[in-house]
């Protein structure tokens, strides 16, 4: 990719962050899926890591390795004319140096923005201080190489549901602070469905807010309202795919029809779509 182009690319996704619209980010998977969302009008692309590692045959959970994660970012990146931003988990390793090289392969790999979440394969919160050295070798892997990536700094509290209920938020709001002091664009705290909750954390931040959406979320017109910049919906539009395979097979066994393929592409339109 022509640098020029991802640095435009950068500036540009870093923009959508503050509106006027909401950006909204249904997670891409593979090349297809990317495609699709694209035509759709989406303003940007963001993988999910899950749902590339299910694609792959990997749990989720750092199972998959950094070189196949980025190898499928990368043919994402190369096929559509928007923004880039990879799910790159917890940074594929556990230190700051690692992080940094994650970062590198994401701006070979075309994307111009990255997920870091602050999660141990064993479903801790990484230290803090850690935490905010990997965000800085980021920072200063970015400088580095000239594009501006935009990053999405994570905070899995509310997603692994730790310590009490009513030290949840504090716990959040710290680490977030923290993030974006040592440098994150955008803060992301997962897990969160209740509207007060999450206006409030916008209100206590003064920062663009990620927030991951699905089903018993509040819509995207009220968490516009209230000030979130961001919604995500993760593995969730991936997953969706594998419900409506399920239903396909079992009308097979069962009635033997064809009703759950309504609606497909055709494979004109699939073909033309990644021609």
């Amino acid at each position: 990719m022509n640098s020029n182009n991802q640095v435009a690319k950068a500036n540009l996704f870093r923009d959508l962050h503050r509106g006027p619209k909401i950006l909204v980010l249904p997670n891409a998977w593979d090349v297809a899926s990317a495609r699709i969302l694209e035509n759709a009008s989406v303003a940007a692309i963001a993988t999910t890591s899950a749902g590339v590692a299910f694609t792959l045959g990997y749990p989720d959970g750092q199972k998959i390795s950094r070189e196949e994660m980025l190898s499928v970012v990368a043919r994402i990146a190369a096929k559509v004319k928007i923004p880039v931003t990879a799910d790159v988990e917890a940074g594929y390793g556990n230190r700051p140096e690692d992080a940094a090289l994650t970062a590198r392969a994401v701006i070979e790999a075309g994307a111009v923005g990255l997920n870091l979440e602050d999660r141990t394969d064993d479903r801790r919160l990484v230290d803090l201080s850690l935490q905010l050295e990997k965000i800085a070798a980021v920072r200063e892997t970015s400088r580095m190489m000239g594009v501006p990536l935009v990053l999405n700094a994570r905070t899995d509290v509310y997603l692994l549901e730790l310590g009490k209920a009513e030290s949840r938020f504090v716990e959040t709001l710290k680490r977030l602070i923290a993030f974006r002091e040592a440098g994150a664009d955008c803060l992301f705290a997962p897990g969160i469905r209740d509207l007060e909750v999450i206006s409030r954390l916008v209100r206590e931040l003064q920062n663009p807010v990620n927030i991951l959406a699905g089903p018993g979320s509040p819509s995207i017109p009220e968490l516009h309202r209230i000030g979130v910049a961001r919604v995500s919906l993760g593995s969730s539009t991936m997953r969706a795919t594998l419900g409506l395979v399920q239903r396909m097979a079992q009308e097979l066994q069962t009635t033997g029809t064809y009703d759950a393929l309504e609606g497909a592409p055709s494979h004109a339109e699939v073909n033309n779509l990644l021609s």
